[in-house]
């Protein structure tokens, strides 16, 4: 992010919004899209006409989705950690030197 500001129109629901941002125009657009989706998702699925109480649904579903994905990245990274441990274990003794990610292995010295 470089810290410039970028103005943009975006329209949720019925409503206009403009939106100063650092993210990119094309950002803020698509987010504001995925929100503008939930949101009719909402109101087309059910008895719902009140559009604020519509908008906390949609904040609730989109939140819920965020959470399920960090959950699923905490899993991810435990499993990870858990195959890199069993790796390690299958190497020689000699190779099992941790270095820092990253690194690229040096050659060996000559004797």
């Amino acid at each position: 992010m470089t810290g410039k500001k970028t103005v943009v129109r975006v329209t949720i629901g019925s409503d206009e919004y403009t939106l100063r941002s650092d993210r990119p125009p094309e950002y803020t657009r698509a987010v504001a899209e995925y929100l503008d989706r939930a949101l009719r998702d909402v109101l087309a699925a059910g008895s719902i006409v009140e559009t604020q109480k519509a908008a906390i649904l949609a904040g609730l579903a989109v939140a819920d989705e965020l959470f399920q994905v960090r959950q699923a990245q905490r899993e991810m990274a435990h499993r990870l950690t858990s195959l890199t441990a069993d790796l390690v274990r299958l190497l020689p003794p000699a190779k099992r030197t941790s270095r820092p990610a990253g690194s690229i292995a040096s050659p060996e010295p000559n004797p």
